[in-house]
């Protein structure tokens, strides 16, 4: 019998070519187009046997679609959108994934199904690859979606004030269109991966109770989950990597501490670009985990368990290596304060006081909150049950992969300041300062970071803004252009306190302008002259020509504080395209925020 088409969305003129066509096939063949059309759709197709006709629901289930778009800025909420799709092509969807900017904002009209996933950034701001589509959500030109079904996934850092406030604007805008949620909104701390798995579980379901049974069919591969026994390190199986090196990068005299780390990734197969960070898991100082546990009169060998995996651990190792004990949020007060009767830490608490809790958060840990506030009777098992997982460090990688296989470097600021009249350390900075020494490992990952990418064409120019520590993508841009030597110009703002002490990889910085692999170089170091100067300033001394690389389409790269840096650079470069292009100030806006749409204007900031 031979197969026929009948009863398909094709035109009768492609029926009657598919069924000429068909007759005239192979097995190999018929079995290798259907794996071409399964592969070109990115959805598994249903297996027919020879004479079968697929019917009207299951044509209409296999071409069910459901848009994935992601507002990402380190890469996390990305890598979700990338799980997220793959999963549910394995249901059999149709699946559309794509970076916020990335999508016709007027096309959402036209969606039945959307999961949105989007991280929170600085103030409870969107990323910048989701800000177009913010806002044309909250705009005049927003279309009612009264035929939308979706649901959100958002996530953020509950030590900040407006946490996973993006993804809260998202799931209530698209209520307010008119849309319905197929699955409750979930909002993500830093140790994201359980729920957003949870949130996956319940997304596929809520979309599967709309496919017909005539579509339930199987998945047409599982993905190993390892290689020939190779274990795949990830963040949630993280590398032990060697320290090679971990040097002070500063002179003597300095105000600053900055650690240049080598670390060996033989054997991990780990892979990156530049651009890319270096997650690592991090000790807390094993001094302070002895002074919560003598505050409290704890036994440090008490067998705590640590997860729902039932995970155990003694006190002291689980305060030291498990629990985020240096931060202290509101979520973490209003758990602390169930465990008490009636306390002072219930005023802090009230509606109104949210002034004063942030003056009390600001600069203090748990051996604070235990001494401010009476915990004595409270258990250990009790008291770090409110504790939430103590969150990986990412650091942007120092280095290319081509220039140093089996490696990656780091540059960290090292954090010591007081407080409260204690003395306070940066977790991850002050371990791989006075406790990490080579031949020492770290748990580490790789973080794969879309948005701050080198542009696809070495001919083309690019400007790097970096000042301290940010400067650190940029030395792992230029290795990778010199091992291929690209031909594009380059040009590189640096600033620091001071020149003698603080100038970060001069040696390398000067050898590649020897080299042509940096064609330009302009620095500034603010504890130097009596007026203080930045890198912002430079660029306006340079306005002209800047805007000239502008015009000849460099990307621009920015790196390092987002709260102070990067807005004072974001403005110097609207006047300097207002200015030197004749703009007024919304051109001028219109212009960087073009570039930034077709990622001639990328970000990594904290």
């Amino acid at each position: 019998m031979q197969l026929q088409v009948m009863n398909s969305p094709l035109t009768q003129e492609q029926t009657e070519l598919l069924n000429r066509l068909l007759p005239t096939l192979t097995e190999p063949q018929k079995l290798w187009l259907s794996g071409y059309l399964a592969g070109a759709a990115g959805t598994a197709l249903p297996q027919l046997a020879e004479g079968e006709i697929l019917s009207e629901q299951q044509a209409s289930a296999v071409s069910k679609e459901v848009t994935v778009l992601f507002g990402s800025q380190t890469g996390n909420a990305q890598a979700l959108a990338e799980k997220a799709a793959e999963k549910l092509r394995e249901h059999g969807f149709q699946v559309v994934l794509a970076s916020m900017n990335e999508f016709k904002a007027n096309h959402i009209k036209k969606v039945q199904n959307l999961l949105i996933l989007v991280s929170t950034h600085g103030e409870g701001d969107p990323p910048d690859n989701a800000l177009s589509l913010y806002e044309f959500l909250h705009g005049r030109r927003a279309p009612q979606l009264k035929d939308l079904r979706f649901s959100v996934l958002s996530l953020g850092d509950s030590s900040y004030e407006f946490f996973c406030q993006t993804g809260k604007d998202f799931d209530k805008r698209l209520e307010e269109l008119g849309g319905q949620r197929l699955y409750p909104r979930f909002d993500c701390d830093l140790d994201y991966d359980e729920p957003a798995a949870e949130w996956l579980e319940g997304v596929v379901k809520g979309l599967s109770e709309r496919k017909s049974p005539e579509a339930a069919f199987r998945p047409a591969s599982v993905k190993a989950g390892t290689s020939a026994g190779q274990p795949v390190y990830s963040r949630t199986n993280p590398f032990k990597a060697e320290v090679l090196e971990n040097i002070n990068l500063n002179g003597r005299g300095s105000n600053k501490e900055t650690r240049h780390l080598e670390l060996s990734l033989e054997g991990s197969h780990l892979e990156f670009e530049p651009g890319d960070s270096l997650g690592i898991y991090p000790e807390n100082d094993p001094e302070l985990a002895d002074g919560i546990i003598q505050e409290m009169n704890w036994n440090p060998d008490e067998v705590i368990t640590v997860n729902k995996q039932g995970e155990t651990r003694s006190l002291r190792e689980a305060l030291i290596s498990y629990y985020e004990i240096t931060v202290l949020t509101k979520p973490l007060l209003q758990k602390a304060a169930e465990l008490l009767s009636e306390t002072p830490l219930d005023q802090l608490l009230l509606p109104g006081q949210e002034e004063e809790l942030r003056a009390y958060i600001e600069g203090r840990d748990l051996l604070d909150l235990i001494r401010d506030f009476n915990f004595k009777e409270v258990t250990a098992s009790s008291f770090v049950s409110i504790l939430r997982k103590m969150p990986a460090r990412l650091y942007s990688i120092a280095s290319s992969l081509r220039a140093n296989p089996d490696e990656v470097h780091l540059t960290i600021s090292t954090v010591r300041y007081e407080a409260h009249g204690r003395s306070r350390k940066g977790v991850c900075s002050i371990q791989c300062a006075e406790r990490i020494q080579p031949g020492d490992y770290l748990p580490v990952y790789i973080q794969r970071n879309q948005n701050f990418k080198l542009p696809p064409h070495p001919e083309t120019p690019i400007i790097m803004v970096g000042p301290g520590t940010g400067v650190a993508p940029f030395r792992s841009f230029l290795q990778e252009r010199e091992e291929l030597a690209a031909q594009g110009k380059t040009w590189l703002f640096f600033g620091d306190q001071h020149f003698v002490t603080d100038f970060l990889y001069q040696t390398e910085w000067q050898q590649w302008l020897k080299k042509d692999v940096l064609t330009k170089m302009d620095v500034a170091f603010s504890r130097d002259t009596e007026k203080k100067a930045y890198v912002q300033h430079r660029m306006l001394e340079q306005s002209r020509e800047l805007y000239q690389w502008l015009e000849e389409g460099a990307v621009v790269y920015v790196c390092g504080d987002e709260k102070n840096m990067a807005h004072d650079v974001h403005e110097t470069l609207i006047q300097i395209i207002e200015k030197e292009g004749g703009f007024n100030r919304e051109q001028a806006e219109a212009y960087l925020a073009e570039m930034q749409h077709s990622k001639r204007y990328q970000r990594d900031v904290y």
